[in-house]
């Protein structure tokens, strides 16, 4: 009696064991924090995925959040040598008397562009916004009219903008997937003028400022990027923070508050952080398999990535991922380097995370008329 009770002790705690490892192997995520807010997300940086997202296509007034893209343009034309950060810019009657936030530049007088730039960036100055539009385009709805084509050809599919500074206008708005896709390009094209954003205070004139992401002084991983405020917009916040080497963005647009902002914008970083990873799986111009070659001299031919490849997934699940490859039925030459042959699924318990090509990583011509008519027989027997 009591040694079969001692055995059915003995087998519970086996069977709880079992279930015990089963749950540990699987990571729960609970449901994201419900933010007060008429539309957010959060996106990793280096690998796109949206871990959190509400009405992310819904369009909406983005207040200063406009200066992202402002800054974005301005950033394009320093790279290209259009500008420089040492010109000295003439600041117009219409950017000193643009109303809403000031960098407090005065008519009449030259204001250096880094100057300028900074006082984008930190003080969210709309004239600053202006006298950049107009020194760049020359009147500021041509700077707008190039703003939209930077918008479109980063796939922003549901933004459009009439001015520099993000003051009300009826046709002016973007998404929270919009802001996300120009915040990721504003840090992987231009790192430099990007470091601007995490400067927490900056003096012109005598009068100093503060930056107006409180998440620069609560969070030290916060490193930018933008708040806005109008009444039609609510307060918004993009907003984007680094920890070890991984980079998330989140956008919240139409809170209620200052603090508003800030405290969902951190509650939505720390959940993801909690729950995801992300990991760096390939680097550009990485072998992924070598296969056969038909009518070539060559036996084999290297099939490799022509981009980094990066995955979000749930914390603790990065040793159950499986990269599958599908090459094309023949390959046969002349292949010339960057050709499509086949492609890489990365997969975590059958669910394809990300598909990317395979390319050819070289040319490969035709090769001796033996070798092509020797692997003319071959094919004619597959």
């Amino acid at each position: 009696m009591k040694a079969t009770f001692i055995l059915k002790i003995f087998l519970l705690i086996q069977i709880l064991l079992i279930q015990g490892v089963v749950l540990a192997d699987q990571m729960i995520i609970p449901a994201p924090p419900k933010i007060k807010a008429s539309s957010y997300l959060v996106m990793d940086f280096h690998s796109g995925k949206l871990l959190i997202e509400e009405n992310i296509d819904q369009k909406l007034p983005p207040a200063s959040l406009t200066k992202i893209m402002t800054v974005y343009v301005v950033a394009n034309e320093l790279k290209n040598g259009n500008i420089s950060l040492e010109d000295e810019v003439l600041i117009s009657e219409k950017a000193w008397r643009t109303e809403g936030s000031r960098m407090f530049i005065e008519v009449g007088k030259k204001v250096r562009l880094n100057d300028l730039l900074h006082g984008v960036i930190i003080q969210s100055g709309n004239d600053a916004s202006v006298a950049l539009a107009e020194y760049v385009s020359g009147a500021e709805d041509v700077f707008a009219d190039l703003m939209n084509k930077h918008a479109e050809r980063l796939g922003m599919k549901n933004t459009n903008f009439v001015n520099s500074t993000g003051l009300p206008h009826a046709d002016h708005y973007t998404t929270a997937r919009d802001l996300a896709i120009l915040a990721q390009a504003y840090i992987r094209d231009y790192p430099d003028v990007y470091k601007m954003n995490s400067i927490r205070e900056f003096t012109y004139n005598k009068i100093k400022q503060h930056n107006r992401n409180k998440l620069l002084w609560r969070d030290r991983s916060v490193d930018g990027i933008k708040t806005g405020h109008t009444e039609a917009a609510g307060y918004c916040l993009v907003a984007s923070a680094e920890r070890d080497e991984m980079r998330l963005i989140s956008v919240v647009m139409g809170t209620d508050g200052v603090n508003a902002r800030a405290k969902a914008s951190q509650a939505l970083l720390n959940y993801s952080y909690r729950f995801y990873e992300t990991h760096k799986l390939y680097s550009s111009g990485d072998l992924i398999t070598s296969v056969k070659i038909w009518k070539a001299d060559n036996e084999k031919i290297n099939l490799g990535l022509n981009q980094d490849i990066y995955i979000t997934l749930p914390r603790g699940q990065y040793d159950k991922l499986e990269p599958v490859v599908e090459i094309d039925k023949q390959i046969i030459a002349p292949v010339e380097q960057g050709e499509q042959k086949g492609m890489l699924n990365i997969k975590l318990a059958n669910e394809t995370l990300t598909t990317v090509p395979l390319l050819a990583l070289e040319s490969v011509s035709e090769g001796s008329l033996v070798n092509r008519l020797k692997d003319e027989v071959h094919l004619l027997f597959q």
